[in-house]
């Protein structure tokens, strides 16, 4: 999605999340069905949810690094988009300015109209026909999401071209949805509509009359307001949907249905679909029933903006779910973990020191400090991302220095998409394969025992210690950490490239001595006069990719739910069943949704 008006986020979809559109016809001759959803007021009030029910850089699988609204889109919908999925200003007007100089427009003044809202259109057309799920087939639905807020500047161009694009989609098959704000200010208490009915006012004196209107609000909103907006709006009271502050993301799609927006779909657009709604989403609402919780600290340098790791709050949340568990998710700069800190602020670091001490597991991303890299080695099971920055820091908290020429040209491996003039050219970006170079290993297990894995990649940098002729590297550092317990499991499909380690439990050598305690890769050793007390380590994995950018919610992530498995004690005993969930659990996530409709269908409204 373009940031504030700057452009708008294509989804396509069959709509089996949303709409149940499993039964709509898929012929050549049925027209595409479009759904703009627009927005007012102020941005950031929930275009994206309502375009999927409908801070961090998502990537997709083709190496697109888009807003995180179109990892809210793929979670939804379960789909993979691509990067000409997400529209720009910059994208555009690049767009024409190539037709201009490959001589498409004859000479012609190229004009905000026609050139520039002509090519908004042709490239919606085009990139709606596009599969975005496994079956290939051509979506039947395109959902487009307009960034920013009516009557920015930088989106007129944008609302120009869907008010032209309108009249040639035909009414029967397009609809504009417009999100807008119902503030209650404390002084008054009241709910006003006046934002509102500006809103649509504005909607309407630029060529666009909203089909629905979403009202947001902190509070559900009275009926009186209901019927003043449809009034002043010129809508049916029908028309007007309210979705207020939830718990849960995952309420919207309930709310939506509950208030008929799939019988209103079915009418306006005309498409054959049932009404029952998709009573998944209330599997997925007994996450907030659950009793049992599992604690996760999570360690890295952006802590303080949340929606820095917003893919892996998710991850980390479809595995709790599929588990039976509740997610506590604690965050902690990693800073603060450092005994710079200690000196200068002695509350900070003991506090995250016990916020680290209550986490059952741990997951470290950027572990940019030693702070992170320390913990991952002392917690009950832990998950970590980019290994050059990790074994980099082993190497010099363990004297492994004298073993390499200390040269970031021999530490750093080039990304072969290497180039630095372009933006993001020193990064490996997208879906790459790994390969796994041994049949013991938890992680191939966990990913149910395949050859290989396809998962997305975003990084500048890669550990080099694999092969002994690559970059001169001394071949005594990959026999030095596998003799410690650190298994290198997996590669890229050149093998020049690390991309999976895995800790071995059964090797008790230490790797660095501190103060009395001995850790090595795994286990914690006290000496003293106590003897030595050895705990194994259940659960230490650590990826090149971002698995996270993967996860479904009824499809979770391997790698995390491992890591969540070995934090409930329950990791040996799925192993063991073949990877497959307990029977009570495999229950629940299966059946028709016949099944669904009778297991849960009397406690929707519960939630």
């Amino acid at each position: 999605m373009g940031r504030g008006g700057e452009g708008g986020s294509v989804c396509f979809r069959k709509m089996r999340v949303r709409i149940p559109t499993r039964d709509l016809c898929c012929t050549l001759n049925y027209p595409m069905k479009y759904i703009l959803v627009t927005g007012g007021v102020i941005s950031g009030i929930g275009k994206g949810i309502i375009a999927s029910s409908i801070g961090e850089v998502f990537v997709l699988n083709d190496g697109g690094e888009v807003d995180l609204d179109l990892g809210n889109y793929e979670r939804f919908l379960d789909i993979n988009l691509y990067k000409d999925n997400n529209i720009t200003t910059g994208k555009i007007y690049q767009h024409v300015i190539n037709k201009e100089r490959h001589g498409d427009y004859l000479g012609k003044t190229v004009q905000v109209v026609p050139h520039i809202t002509d090519a908004v259109q042709e490239w919606v057309m085009n990139q709606a026909k596009v599969p975005v799920d496994g079956d290939k087939k051509e979506p039947q639905i395109c959902v487009i999401e307009l960034g920013g807020t009516i009557g920015d500047i930088e989106g007129m161009p944008f609302v120009e071209a869907f008010r032209q694009f309108q009249f040639k989609a035909k009414r029967e098959n397009f609809c504009n949805i417009h999100v807008s704000l119902v503030p209650q200010p404390n002084a008054t208490g009241e709910q006003k509509t006046k934002p509102t009915q500006n809103s649509v006012r504005a909607l309407r004196g630029l060529g666009l009359s909203p089909d629905l209107i979403v009202c947001r609000s902190t509070k559900p909103i009275e009926m009186a307001v209901k019927e003043k907006i449809s009034m002043f709006c010129h809508v049916e009271p029908e028309q007007v949907i309210f979705i207020h502050d939830v718990s849960s993301t995952y309420r919207v799609p309930i709310l939506l249905e509950e208030q008929g927006i799939i019988r209103h779909f079915k009418e306006r657009l005309n498409l054959p679909i049932d009404d029952r709604p998709n009573l998944l989403f209330a599997y997925i609402l007994r996450y907030e029933r659950m009793l049992k919780t599992c604690s996760v600290a999570l360690v890295g340098k952006y802590t303080k903006l949340s929606d820095c790791y917003t893919s892996v709050f998710k991850a980390l949340e479809h595995s709790a779910l599929a588990i039976n568990h509740r997610l506590n998710l604690m965050y902690i700069d990693s800073a603060d973990l450092e005994h710079k800190t200690e000196a200068e602020n002695p509350v900070k670091f003991h506090q995250a020191w016990q916020k680290l001490c209550k986490a059952e597991s741990l997951f470290g991303n950027a572990a940019g400090s030693s702070g992170v890299c320390k913990e991952l080695f002392k917690l009950e099971s832990a998950l970590a991302h980019h290994l050059y920055l990790q074994l980099k820091l082993l190497m010099k908290q363990n004297g492994l220095g004298s073993k390499i020429v200390v040269s970031t040209k021999l530490e750093v491996i080039d990304m072969p998409e290497h180039n630095p003039g372009d933006m993001g050219g020193t990064m490996r970006l997208g879906k790459r394969k790994t390969i796994f170079k041994t049949e013991d290993s938890v992680l191939r297990k966990l990913y149910g025992d395949q050859i290989f894995v396809e998962e997305r990649h975003r990084h500048r940098y890669e550990a080099n210690v694999f092969f002994e002729n690559y970059c001169n590297v001394n071949p005594e550092l990959t026999q030095f950490f596998e003799e410690k317990g650190l298994k290198f499991v997996g590669h890229d499909t050149e093998g020049k490239r690390m991309e999976v380690i895995e800790l071995d439990v059964g090797t008790p050598q230490p790797l660095f001595v501190e103060e009395g305690v001995s850790v090595s890769f795994g286990r914690e050793v006290q000496t003293g006069g106590g003897g030595e007390q050895c705990a194994d380590h259940p659960y230490f994995i650590g990826v090149q990719f971002h698995p996270e950018f993967s996860s479904r919610p009824m499809k979770p992530s391997p790698p995390y739910l491992g890591l969540l498995l070995a934090a409930t004690g329950s990791l040996r005993a799925y192993l063991q069943r073949g990877c497959k969930l307990s029977p009570r659990v495999a229950k629940a996530l299966s059946g028709t949704q016949e099944d669904l409709h009778k297991r849960y269908g009397k406690q929707l409204h519960r939630y």
